[in-house]
């Protein structure tokens, strides 16, 4: 039966090119937004390079201060002692890293300046993520702990430093705001929208202009906490979070009194998300209205397009609906007849929006708007890609089959 069906809608298809093209169209140009759109959430929040461990990471971006009548409120990044005492003490985790956000320093060659985005981190930095290293390999504890000018850079800064980009820069000076340091690695960049890896140059955290021996509360650091598996993560953040009720309240920051503190250690999507509802009422009013606005315009209108659509091209059948009904055809039937043809229709729709969703995303990729971007379809964006088509298919097909149903047999015949 359900092969009927598709031939039947094959043969409709071909019956109505007008129709079929305006229907495909529709259909493909919404779908690409969607499977471009679900391609670009998961490039900012899904398991990528070199952060190919998020599924079992939790993150610490800021700490919250407010005070007694919660009317005012201090926040941001954290000082290298206070994750250190904090964090670096945890039990349940397998390792954590601490490194500041991104920061920048000025590089010269002969008269040309380079601005560089640059990053201080310690040695767990290289065990938490998978760069890859081109060459050399990372710095480790005991460089650190020798207090020496070590660097590793990425390969983007060395196409632009070094005029030989054939040979190693292995043991090779470079110069930055005035200080010379070693290059002992070069790894393959990190994308900008994951502010936790990108930087062009990883220096360690011991490095001049780190701050690192600041002391208090705030600085500039960050932190990741790499569970040794999933199921690990709640125990780490009910840990974390003892830690974090014995500091005493109140107390003072930067002359700032502050009678509650929070710290949360979150998955990586979630810790954005909730530094977005931290910011209000209006800001999560503006927010959940941007994201409704968005759905509509991507997905709702073009579906009642679609419908009216559907709705001329299936009352062009009346007849055929009249005559099947005249011979005893059940309305379930026919509905269901109407909806599998528009779910076939939309999945021919979806096949044509992967190849355009494909083309797209090499254009993003190499067109450098997003630096060092890497948007893919994998497996998780082509079902979400998948389950859209279902959903678009069955929305779209609905009314029209309801429609349909209603007609009676006299009605019907005369088309």
């Amino acid at each position: 039966m359900l092969i009927n069906y598709i031939k039947i809608a094959w043969k409709v298809l071909l019956r109505h090119p007008f129709y079929t093209f305006i229907t495909l169209f529709g259909i493909s140009l919404t779908l690409t937004v969607l499977m471009v759109l679900t391609s670009f959430l998961d490039h900012i929040f899904g398991t990528h390079y070199p952060e190919t461990r998020r599924d079992r990471s939790l993150y610490i971006m800021q700490m919250s201060q407010r005070d007694s009548a919660r009317s005012g409120q201090s926040s941001g990044p954290m000082s290298f002692k206070f994750l250190t005492d904090y964090v670096k003490t945890l039990k349940t985790p397998e390792r954590s890293t601490i490194s500041t956000f991104i920061n920048s320093s000025n590089a010269y060659v002969g008269s040309q300046k380079i601005k560089l985005n640059t990053k201080f981190t310690d040695a767990d930095f290289w065990r938490v993520n998978e760069f890859d290293f081109l060459e050399g390999k990372p710095y480790n504890e005991q460089n650190i702990a020798n207090g020496e000018y070590v660097v590793v850079i990425t390969d983007d800064l060395k196409k632009q430093y070094f005029e030989n980009t054939t040979e190693s820069v292995i043991g090779k000076d470079i110069e930055i705001e005035n200080i010379h340091y070693k290059v002992i690695g070069v790894v393959r960049s990190s994308p900008i929208t994951r502010p936790f890896t990108y930087s062009d140059v990883y220096f360690p955290y011991t490095a001049p202009k780190s701050n690192y021996q600041r002391g208090g509360m705030r600085g500039g650091y960050v932190c990741v906490i790499l569970a040794k598996d999933k199921s690990d993560l709640k125990a780490i953040q009910s840990e974390f979070q003892s830690r974090i009720s014995q500091i005493p309240v109140p107390g003072v920051q930067d002359g700032f009194k502050y009678y509650s503190l929070e710290v949360k250690c979150e998955p990586y999507a979630k810790n954005f998300i909730d530094t977005i509802m931290d910011g209000g009422p209006g800001l999560k009013t503006i927010l959940f209205g941007i994201i409704g606005f968005v759905l509509f315009m991507l997905l709702g209108l073009p579906a009642i397009n679609l419908v009216n659509v559907n709705v001329s091209r299936i009352m062009e059948r009346a007849s055929e609906i009249g005559i099947r009904k005249a011979f005893g055809a059940p309305v379930r039937t026919l509905v269901w007849q109407f909806i599998v043809e528009n779910i076939f229709i939309t999945f021919i729709g979806g096949t044509i929006a992967l190849i355009l969703t494909l083309l797209v995303i090499h254009m993003i990729n190499i067109s450098g708007w997003i630096p060092y971007a890497d948007l893919t379809i994998n497996l998780s964006v082509f079902l979400i890609s998948l389950l859209v088509c279902l959903v678009f298919g069955f929305l779209s097909g609905v009314l029209p089959a309801l429609r349909m149903s209603k007609l009676n047999i006299a009605e019907a015949l005369k088309g």
